[in-house]
């Protein structure tokens, strides 16, 4: 079958072993794979692929199942021909792969594989981390860093599904009209406003930050977390603007604010497993709905897998980029 390997820092596509099937895997047929941040950094050599999975990137996709081992068929609930989305540690960039069952969603009524595709990293990390590590509740305020970011797309719909009032943030005035179908309440611009300045008047305003899913980190997280609600939870998930910040230990103190750090790629299976079937059971609905429709900035075939990274290195994107396989 073929991959797309990383050789000299560049994405080749080649031929490579087919997977080989365990007792409780799945073998599936991809037909669509979207792209991540930490698919860069992988090319980079700096992100490798956990023990166990393929060498190559990609780290979700959307396919049909073409066979399946013997614990798998007992126990999945899926069978063969099943249309699946699925969460990986690695290996997306790639005709075939064998997924342990746990990790398979069905796709959502409605939608198609491409958009199928887009959907169990970004979609499972804002789960995790809005839910698990946050603890939103209605009503509370969200802060969504890098709104037009792919993941952005993702957690401020599923924000609004929760019934919180949402917060995000993009760099400048065109940005954030890009972003406005997204629904978020408040889009901070940051050619007008600082994000610490913004949680300051949120805090005067009555809306001071509960939960925060920040992918940007820096200078700005310890400058604006003093202004967060009592008891609030910002959670770090990357550090794309920096890995150090001044924290301020007297409002973490006085208001009981929690610093969380957290990564969906390094859980064990089974805590993967518990993470998406809980986002299946209170997400799909909203998307078979149409309440929440994946954001795809765009569909490129696999041969144009350099470009289609491309596009994330430039920071062009706002909405997730998938590729066709098949």
């Amino acid at each position: 079958m073929k991959a797309a390997i990383v050789q000299d820092k560049k994405m080749v596509i080649t031929e490579v072993s087919a997977p080989v099937m365990g007792a409780e895997d799945v073998l599936v047929e991809i037909h669509a794979t979207a792209l991540n941040r930490a698919d860069l950094l992988q090319k980079q050599g700096t992100y490798p692929s956990p023990a166990g999975w393929p060498e190559w990137p990609g780290l979700e996709l959307a396919g049909v199942v073409l066979d399946m081992g013997g614990e798998a068929r007992e126990k999945s609930g899926f069978k063969v021909g099943d249309k699946v989305c699925a969460l990986v540690g690695g290996g997306a960039y790639a005709e075939q792969i064998c997924v342990p069952y746990g990790l398979l969603m069905p796709v959502p009524q409605g939608l198609s594989l491409a958009e199928a595709a887009a959907l169990p990293e970004a979609y499972a990390t804002s789960y995790l981390n809005l839910f698990y590590e946050g603890h939103l509740e209605r009503g509370q305020t969200l802060y969504i860093a890098a709104g037009a970011s792919g993941l952005a797309s993702a957690a401020i719909p599923m924000g609004k599904a929760a019934g919180a009032y949402v917060v995000t943030s993009v760099q400048t005035a065109a940005q954030a009209e890009k972003i406005k179908a997204l629904g978020a309440d408040e889009i901070i611009v940051q050619e007008r406003e600082s994000i610490p300045d913004a949680f300051a008047r949120l805090e005067k305003e009555g809306r001071a930050v509960n939960v925060c899913m920040d992918c940007l980190s820096g200078e700005d997280l310890g400058a604006a977390m003093p202004y967060m609600a009592r008891g609030g939870y910002w959670i770090v998930i990357s550090t794309l603007a920096g890995i150090e910040t001044n924290v301020k230990l007297r409002p973490l103190l006085t208001k009981g604010l929690h610093l969380v750090g957290s990564m969906l790629r390094n859980r064990t299976n089974a805590q993967k497993r518990e993470i998406l079937s809980s986002l299946v059971r209170d997400m799909w609905p909203h998307l078979e709905s149409g309440a929440i429709k994946p954001s795809i900035y765009k569909v490129l075939p696999f041969a144009e897998v350099n470009e289609a990274q491309g596009i994330l290195e430039r920071f062009e994107n706002t909405g997730k980029v998938v590729m066709t396989v098949k």
